[in-house]
């Protein structure tokens, strides 16, 4: 894809520096925020699902912010930590607040990093802002740089797509069953653990999920 999509060039500016503004830049932050809306940490949500992995495994994040979530991965000991963030003053105050973590400006559509060079790839509510047009471009992308595991936390809605007005704004956020998508769109993946989560104060429902790569493709 070398236009970008509307969505690209909301994230790429304005817009996407204020969603920097707005959100946790701390453990601390992230974890209150994740009791408050769920009644467990994002501390213990990453402890249930990647604990048993071995730490020196390479790990990246797309659409990694300033990367407050691979600071909770380093914090857990794992090692080999990468992040692709499209705002690119988003990623220059990433390396104010990361030291060993490797985070650079790229799109989800065009990740540059070679095949199958990470052992897990994940986001953290990212595919919910791609268009669903595109949302299978993206997923071929993560797909396609992950050796074993793919791995998402994403809001969750069962029946089919559904769109919800961000911030005032249309075309910029969509719910659907994220786990589903990818085992459907890629054989060779399997469902090792998924947990819903719903909000404390409201009807929403988010779905953390880890898929498995169970042959070559």
């Amino acid at each position: 894809m070398t236009k970008k999509t509307f969505q690209e060039e909301k994230w790429t500016g304005k817009f996407g520096h204020d969603y920097q503004l707005r959100n946790p830049s701390t453990i601390k932050e992230e974890d209150e925020l994740h009791i408050k809306n769920y009644g467990i940490s994002r501390t213990e949500l990453n402890k249930e699902f990647l604990d048993k992995l071995p730490r020196a495994i390479r790990i990246l994040e797309v659409g990694s912010n300033i990367g407050v979530q691979l600071l909770f991965l380093q914090k857990m000991g794992f090692e080999n930590l990468y992040g692709i963030e499209i705002n690119r003053e988003t990623v220059e105050i990433s390396k104010s607040i990361t030291k060993n973590i490797n985070i650079i400006q790229g799109s989800a559509f065009d990740i540059p990093f070679k095949d199958n060079y990470f052992d897990l790839t994940f986001t953290c509510g990212v595919l919910i802002h791609i268009a669903p047009a595109n949302i299978k471009e993206a997923m071929k992308e993560i797909h396609r740089c992950s050796k074993k595991y793919i791995w998402g936390l994403e809001h969750y809605y069962p029946a089919g797509y559904i769109e919800t007005i961000y911030r005032g704004n249309k075309n910029m956020l969509w719910k659907t069953d994220f786990a589903k998508l990818y085992l459907d769109t890629f054989p060779d993946l399997k469902l090792a653990k998924e947990r819903r989560l719903k909000y404390l104060d409201n009807k929403n429902i988010d779905a953390m999920f880890l898929l498995k790569k169970w042959k070559k493709t």
